[in-house]
């Protein structure tokens, strides 16, 4: 049967008709619609995990178990996943066990660009990549028989463009494999890493490598396709159409598996053509490994090592090494005029109180008109954390000085008070990113003594990545009533011991309780609560601004609200835009908003 598929909706189906038993995930772009799409399967288990690590570590129970397991995040969450993973990749598995790492080339979403296929080196682990959502739902089907066969985790590395583009794919819908009865079998050797264990397996994990690098010979996913000699292109995922399209009649080595390479395959292509080029995104790992192979290739001299490809860039690269000399394509330019649209918090963001008042606080806050360049400083950093509140970085809130990844707000924080900072110093995180990783950090808080201010912004939500549940909101991935933690009891057990809850629509709530916990010389937590504005966009009629009473200050423009806009110099109000949130009418020193 024919199928208009995404990447990442063919990486999930052909996972189901492999028969997984078992999916975990914690859910970041480009991979968060894998788990979205099997989870509409209600004949296996699926969860959002509370962070990669813990997806990792009950895909391995699972797997022990004799399950066929999948689990799922993007580059930066195998940065999370690392420790279970490594250790999955030494004690191997049962069920099969296949990761789905997507990268994110171009850094459309993430802290950074990561090539995944490094991780798989250190693991000694293979490595799949697709090209197209037909590769992807194919791919599926041999990383759990190689994960079988060879007793291994398995990575199918994604990228962006293959994760959230469509192409057909050929799929087999009523061959779903025939999942196992779970049954743990008891080898103390193979599954508890004690040093005298774990000396046993490294070398298991050597041999497995050198047939890992024999059956790669085989794997049918490498393809040469012949073309003319004068050039040979060797190349993987979303590189390969590219260069498909950009050197139509070049030999082609497509490779599936990049990890470990088949390297007779590889000197066999290289004897057909003249010259090779080896196009790859991010690090020259295809270009190095052939290389050491005694190939002569070319590849990063004239392709970029940083940001996503496409034809123009590939195309160009083919001119600087006088392969192409076909007339230069017209670009095309975006049209002038049209109106910028700069990162902003939403209309109705119940964050955007909290920043506001913090940029007060700190003085961050620069009025329309004002001479000074920069807002002014004082006395106040606000370290940040991974989420849409991060938005509130940008003017004009400025508020957030730092961000690095999930959780280390808190830890940020805690360092520059250890340091000696004159500032006080409010840590800001999410209720998802809290629960992912926030409660040790706020762990540690607690038992050095911290005098640090930790604002738990909860909108009952994953909300960056797409309104995903967590254990915040009770409810599971394929929408059921779970387990909720609550955070009060969960801070209060911890051993918090100040520790407010604020509505996130009451300005002046929430500042009273910012001031107060910046006064006291212990440890506070402030949870400001308040829906996601995407969730519930209308809470109240729309304001208005009566210009009649408006003296043109400019404050309402200052909470960031998209909804209000200058007009001239006279703030306005787009009512199709409004929520009715009613902050700027709270700020407003004139009492000049209020509903239509």
């Amino acid at each position: 049967m024919k199928k208009l598929l995404s990447g990442n909706e063919a990486l999930a189906l052909g996972a189901y008709h492999a028969g997984i038993a078992v999916a975990t995930a914690y859910p970041g772009t480009p991979s968060t619609e894998i788990m979205e799409a099997v989870a509409r399967f209600k004949d296996i288990y699926a969860e959002w995990s509370v962070n990669e690590k813990v997806a990792m570590e009950v895909a391995m129970g699972a797997c022990y178990d004799g399950a066929r397991t999948l689990v799922s995040m993007k580059q930066v969450g195998l940065n999370v996943a690392a420790d279970p993973f490594l250790a999955a990749a030494t004690t191997g598995v049962n069920g099969g066990l296949v990761l789905i790492a997507a990268d994110d080339p171009g850094i459309h979403s993430s802290q950074g660009e990561q090539d995944t296929r490094h991780f798989a080196e250190l693991a000694k682990v293979p490595v799949l990549e697709p090209n197209d959502s037909q590769s992807a739902y194919d791919l599926m089907a041999y990383a759990f028989k190689i994960s079988e066969q060879f007793d291994t985790p398995v990575i199918l590395r994604s990228t962006t463009r293959i994760s959230h583009s469509k192409s057909m794919a050929d799929v087999k819908e009523n061959s779903i494999a025939q999942r196992r009865k779970a049954h743990f079998s008891r080898n103390v050797q193979k599954y508890v890493m004690l040093p005298v264990n774990a000396r046993i397996r490294h070398p298991l994990m050597e041999e497995r490598l050198v047939k890992l690098i024999d059956y790669a010979e085989t794997f049918p996913l490498n393809k040469i396709e012949p073309g003319k000699r004068s050039l040979g292109v060797i190349a993987n995922g979303i590189a390969y159409q590219y260069a498909r399209e950009v050197f139509p009649s070049a030999s082609f080595l497509k490779l599936g598996m990049t990890y470990p390479l088949s390297e007779k395959l590889i000197k066999k292509f290289a004897s057909q053509v003249d010259r090779i080029l080896v196009v790859e995104e991010l690090d020259p790992f295809l270009e190095e490994h052939i290389r050491a192979m005694g190939i002569e290739v070319s590849g990063k001299e004239f392709i970029p090592r940083v940001g996503e490809l496409n034809i123009d860039i590939i195309e160009s690269a083919g001119r600087k090494m006088g392969i192409i000399d076909t007339p230069v394509r017209e670009k095309i330019t975006a049209t002038d005029g049209l109106a910028r649209r700069p990162p902003l918090l939403c209309p109705g963001c119940p964050h955007s109180g909290l920043f506001y008042v913090l940029a007060g606080i700190g003085q961050r806050l620069k009025l329309p008109g004002s001479k000074d360049k920069t807002p002014k400083e004082s006395g106040l950093t606000i370290t940040g954390d991974i989420g849409c509140y991060t938005l509130g970085t940008y003017p004009p809130l400025n508020a957030m000085d730092t961000c690095a990844c999930m959780g280390a707000s808190i830890g940020h924080a805690i360092g520059m008070e250890k340091a000696g900072s004159p500032d006080k110093i409010v840590a800001i995180i999410g209720d998802s990113t809290f629960l992912h990783s926030g409660i040790t950090p706020l762990v540690n808080a607690v038992y050095d003594q911290s005098k640090i201010t930790v604002v738990i912004l909860d909108n009952s939500t994953t909300a960056m990545t797409g309104h995903q549940n967590h254990p915040g909101t009770g409810i599971s991935v394929q929408g059921q009533q779970v387990g909720k933690v609550v955070l009060e009891d969960l801070i209060k057990g911890i051993g918090v011991k100040d520790l407010k809850v604020v509505d996130a629509f009451n300005v002046k709530d929430v500042r009273a309780a910012v001031k107060d916990s910046l006064e006291r010389q212990e440890l506070s937590v402030i949870i400001v609560r308040g829906d996601c504005a995407v969730r519930v966009p209308k809470r109240d009629i729309p304001r208005k601004i009566d210009t009649e009473k408006c003296n043109q200050c400019g404050i309402c423009l200052l909470i960031g609200c998209p909804a209000i806009q200058a007009e001239g110099k006279q703030p306005v109000i787009d009512t199709t835009m409004c929520t009715g949130c009613t902050i700027c009418q709270q700020v407003c020193p004139k009492q000049a908003i209020g509903p239509c």
